[in-house]
């Protein structure tokens, strides 16, 4: 049985009920498949529609997984504005737990990612972190379709795959030998290429990092892009920013 209603009885128990349907979720798991393998079980463990995990990067978090293409894109959507529940647990490192975008609050606090996310479909997002009470890495960003908060129950296995999630990244290789090409090395190659293309839009504009940032970020949204398509073209000189 699912647990998606949250534990009930002794929680000791429950918690081992939930380890043993991650642990079937993760056999015979290569170490590139474990993130995405974990974003694929919160779905069976909690109501939630879809999920994602992003690490912590300098300017803005990169996508490790997702459940599917509207958990990538909500991922994706708030590494390009800079903004929304991810970004706020990587500042201040505590779970950021939304009910309703719709709320005004969080139309207040969020604007542009409550719009864009109710527009895909998503009205409830549970943000957690992932690393230790001193160490933010990352994020497991959990969404619903549906507005509603978790159970206490639903909440601790919601923290149980933070956990698994962390312990999984501690332990990946940076290179997977084997593959086509080098997973964690891949990843950074993408984040190099936005720190190339920051680099080149300072150059062009005669502007600091922050503001160059701020520009490339505004022009992916504008265009309804990533900030890492945007990255490519003005590394590739597809994209000028110092021309009309």
């Amino acid at each position: 049985m699912r647990p998606r209603d949250g534990p009930r009885g002794d929680p000791g128990r429950e918690d081992e009920r939930v380890i043993g349907a991650i642990a079937a979720e993760l056999r015979d798991a290569g170490p590139a498949a474990v993130p995405g393998r974990l974003c694929a079980v919160a779905l069976e463990l909690l109501p939630v529609d879809g999920a994602s995990v992003s690490l912590r990067g300098d300017g803005m978090p990169v996508q490790l997984a997702a459940s599917g293409p509207r958990a990538a894109r909500l991922a994706q959507l708030q590494a390009t504005l800079g903004d929304g529940p991810c970004r706020h647990v990587l500042e201040v490192g505590v779970p950021v737990l939304v009910r309703d975008l719709a709320a005004a609050d969080c139309a207040d606090r969020w604007p542009v990612f409550a719009q864009q996310a109710i527009v895909a479909g998503v009205r409830a997002v549970y943000a957690l972190p992932l690393g230790s009470d001193a160490v933010c890495v990352g994020t497991l960003d959990l969404y619903r379709g549906t507005p509603g908060g978790l159970t206490d129950g639903q909440l601790r296995v919601a923290r149980l795959l933070a956990g698994v999630m962390t312990v999984a990244l501690m332990d990946l290789p940076y290179d997977l030998p084997g593959g086509d090409e080098p997973w964690l090395s891949g990843l950074a190659a993408d984040h190099d290429r936005v720190h190339q293309a920051v680099g080149m839009i300072m150059a062009q504009l005669g502007i600091g990092a922050d503001e160059a940032l701020a520009r490339l970020r505004a022009d992916a949204f504008a265009h309804d892009r990533t900030a890492l398509e945007v990255a490519l073209d003005v590394v590739s000189h597809r994209r000028r920013f110092d021309t009309p």
